[in-house]
């Protein structure tokens, strides 16, 4: 659309202003647009069939942007302070009147009562919620806890499997080796 390109010359204008700004070592407030303008730039060539064997040509088409920003004069930028100064801050005042109305009405207070509730309920589900985590972590201690003693309880002298050891039915695991044979004509 016709608005699409505003958003690519708000950059282009941010930029200027930030060169001004760290180059130069202007005051943004101080500064204004004195020239902008879009020269043409490259256009792209790419061809589309058509019918019949044919094709034309897209030319797509890019321009150059340029925003070239000053620095006011001194007697405006001096008109421009004595303005800003008669005013007074303007704002700061009609915004302390309005906390003032809103405050004597009664809303403001019933906004910050709302919001004071609103947090010490959030904190009253946390402290819940970690509670919750804590009693399980405990249970879950406990439970191993028991499959421990279970374990320790059984017979560690019997095998897997149903597979008996010696120990296990009473007769001791030992370890004859055969004495070696003499020989009887040794001494002839």
């Amino acid at each position: 659309t016709e608005r699409s390109a505003a958003a690519v010359i708000g950059g282009v204008l941010a930029s200027a202003v930030a060169n001004a700004v760290h180059n130069d070592g202007q005051d943004p407030e101080d500064l204004y647009v004195s020239a902008c303008f879009a020269d043409e730039g490259a256009t792209l060539k790419r061809w589309r069939p058509r019918a019949r064997g044919r094709a034309t040509r897209i030319r797509k088409r890019s321009c150059h942007i340029t925003v070239i920003v000053s620095r006011l004069p001194d007697e405006r930028l001096a008109r421009r302070r004595a303005q800003r100064d008669a005013m007074g801050g303007g704002r700061s005042r009609r915004v302390a009147e309005s906390r003032r109305r809103a405050d004597l009405s009664g809303r403001l207070s019933r906004r910050r009562a709302a919001q004071v509730q609103a947090a010490e309920e959030e904190a009253a589900e946390e402290a819940a919620a970690a509670e919750a985590a804590a009693a399980e972590a405990e249970e879950a201690d406990t439970a191993t806890e028991v499959d421990t003693a279970t374990e320790a309880d059984t017979d560690i002298g019997s095998a897997p499997d149903g597979v008996e050891r010696p120990e296990a039915a009473g007769e001791p695991e030992t370890s004859e080796t055969p004495a070696p044979a003499e020989d009887e004509e040794e001494g002839e």
